[in-house]
């Protein structure tokens, strides 16, 4: 998922960028993936048919998730390495913020989850 943050890519750049996978395994995933709707397969040729895979909205809200636990797990290690922002260098945080009332949350005991 993290080669596919930046936008679409083909199979063989995919494999470039994930060298420890092997391509069966690689395909099977993205397979795996596209039947959960979190990655899409586009056609740019037909003959062979080829594909390039990206992110659906599902698999970016993922991706978001699956950052914050990286940068949760980072956090914890014996080597610390923080999310950075690329511009500047400074570590990012995250935040609970409310869009209504433009408030930060401190205190997590203040969060109210609600069953859908």
């Amino acid at each position: 998922m993290e080669a596919l943050l930046d936008g679409a890519r083909r199979f063989n750049e995919l494999a470039e960028a994930l060298p420890a996978i092997a391509p069966n395994i690689l395909a099977d995933r993205l397979r795996r993936l596209e039947r959960e709707r979190i990655v899409v397969a586009t056609p740019y040729q037909q003959r062979p048919p080829r594909m390039s895979y990206s992110l659906t909205m599902d698999g970016r809200d993922l991706a978001s998730a699956l950052r914050l636990l990286a940068d949760w797990g980072a956090r914890r290690s014996e080597r610390p390495e923080p999310i950075h922002h690329e511009l500047c260098g400074t570590s990012l945080e995250t935040r609970w913020w409310c869009p209504t009332c433009s408030v930060t949350i401190e205190d997590p005991d203040a969060i109210e989850t609600r069953s859908v």
